[in-house]
């Protein structure tokens, strides 16, 4: 049995279901096969349950330092089984609303459940049926790395994948990994009273953000009891009835590290090997399908996004990704993806990336880099909130237009679009003096780094300045 389409969508996560309804809206005729549940990780494993469970933790810290507002603190009972119902509440009430099959499919998004192979350049097999169509995108995600640690099989695990999915968290945890799923991760779980250790093998957490500011949020992070050890060489795990332990070398030092459950975040790998995509002529790597700047594979009419594809691993990328896919496949050369992704980590306070760090602005453009810096201790929001623990790096390189930006403070992610948009347009950060912001906001700091480079700047003219003044009035 055979149907024929305008276009089949592998995999129903966040750029699959993006992708699908861009193109039911453009008339196209669209099919989605998913194995599992739509929504992808996003819904149930990674996004919004991380989200849900920060979301917790911060009202119980705030509760514990509500002296620190001139309110009574309180000792904030904390049911860690509670959160955890709490947080597959909000994942169900969002999978029977904005991701729920039935509003796709009254969207005229035909909905396949079943595994995907890839049978030729323009056919999907899902089950025992055969979907013809003129283009395949594959959205499959990805799924977190296991690293080969002898006993840790044996002893047993958590992931992202099966964090959520536990009735009875632990009371104390030892992760393995320092990027953002393991810092947010750990900062949540401390502040819902778990002892928390992090291992991280490079020389510092979040090794792909600016460093300065990952050292500020890395001291919070010490404060609040994270216990958190860099350039550790894992060796071996062992588990008794007691819990489990990981042994190895910190700084060389033999160390070992016991707590009831190990959390995994070690990084990710494609959904790729059983889609059939050797026998088509798709040519992948490790990182998932090789893709051009249209999202197009070596087989013209197949295209991928997400994590498929290896670009970027976020959500906000895989929807940008989807869409300009679809749009390259109806309108040739008209759907070349953006090369800045800015993303963020949602920590307290959060950290947030955009373009270049001050060290490959200075690899890649040379001695006209300047890189300009904001302690919000100076920002009348972040005082009255209680949240000066934050900075703003702006990196800018020739003729002082914006390259990068990178912004720790309690809404971080939500500041860093200003700076995107302007580094995406190639203004010169002098350019965000002349825009007003609103006061007292965080965003405010915005304006006043970039009136400080113009201050700095109009120095130059204080000699024409006692000129003017020596002039002869009127």
């Amino acid at each position: 049995m055979s149907a024929r389409y305008d276009l089949v969508v592998v995999g129903m996560g966040s750029g699959g279901m993006v992708a699908s309804e861009f193109a039911a809206r453009l008339g196209l005729k669209v099919a989605v096969a998913e194995r599992h549940r739509v929504g992808g990780d996003c819904l149930w494993t990674g996004c919004v349950p991380s989200k849900a469970l920060l979301a917790s933790a911060k009202v119980a810290h705030h509760a514990r330092n509500a002296g620190s507002f001139g309110l009574a603190a309180t000792d904030a009972e904390v049911d860690r089984s509670e959160v955890w119902r709490r947080i597959r509440s909000i994942r169900e009430r969002i999978a029977a609303t904005d991701d729920n099959p039935e509003r796709f499919a009254s969207l005229g998004v035909e909905v396949c459940l079943g595994d995907a192979v890839v049978a030729g350049p323009h056919e999907v097999r899902v089950g025992g049926r055969l979907l013809r169509t003129r283009f395949i995108l594959l959205c499959t995600g990805s799924r977190p790395a296991e690293p080969d640690i002898p006993g840790l099989a044996d002893a047993g695990f958590l992931t992202s994948e099966s964090l959520f999915e536990i009735e009875d968290p632990p009371k104390s945890i030892v992760m393995i990994g320092g990027g953002p799923i393991a810092i947010e991760m750990a900062q949540g779980m401390r502040r819902l009273e778990m002892d928390v250790s992090v291992l991280q093998k490079d020389r510092g957490i979040l090794p792909r953000d600016e460093p300065e500011l990952v050292a500020v949020l890395q001291r919070r992070l010490v404060a609040e009891g994270v216990g958190l050890d860099v350039d550790v060489e894992t060796e071996r795990v062992t588990h008794d009835a007691e819990g489990k332990t990981v042994f190895g070398r910190a700084g060389g030092a033999a160390t070992s590290w016991s707590a009831e459950e190990i959390l995994v975040a070690v990084g990710r790998r494609p959904n790729i090997e059983t889609l059939g995509l050797a026998n088509v002529g798709v040519e992948t790597s490790a990182t998932g399908v090789v893709v051009d700047d249209r999202m197009r594979t070596t087989v013209p009419s197949i295209y991928a996004a997400g994590d498929t594809a290896g670009r970027y691993l976020f959500t906000h990328s895989a929807g940008h990704e989807a869409v300009r896919a679809v749009r390259d496949m109806f309108f040739p050369g008209r759907g070349r993806v953006g090369s800045l992704v800015p993303w963020c980590t949602f920590t307290d306070p959060e950290l947030a990336h955009a373009g270049l760090t001050e060290a490959e602005a200075r690899e890649q453009i040379g001695d006209a880099v300047r890189a300009h810096t904001f302690d919000l201790a100076h920002s009348d929001r972040a005082r009255a909130d209680g949240n000066e623990d934050g900075l703003i790096k702006v990196v800018t390189g020739r003729r002082g237009r914006l390259v990068g930006a990178h912004v720790l403070a309690a809404a971080a992610g939500e500041m860093i679009h200003e700076y995107a948009l302007a580094i995406t347009e190639g203004l010169k950060f002098t350019r965000l003096a002349n825009l007003i912001h609103v006061y007292p906001t965080l965003s405010t700091s915005t304006g006043q780094l970039a009136a400080e480079v113009v201050f700095d700047r109009a120095v130059r003219y204080r000699n024409l300045v006692r000129i003017w003044k020596r002039l002869p009035r009127r």
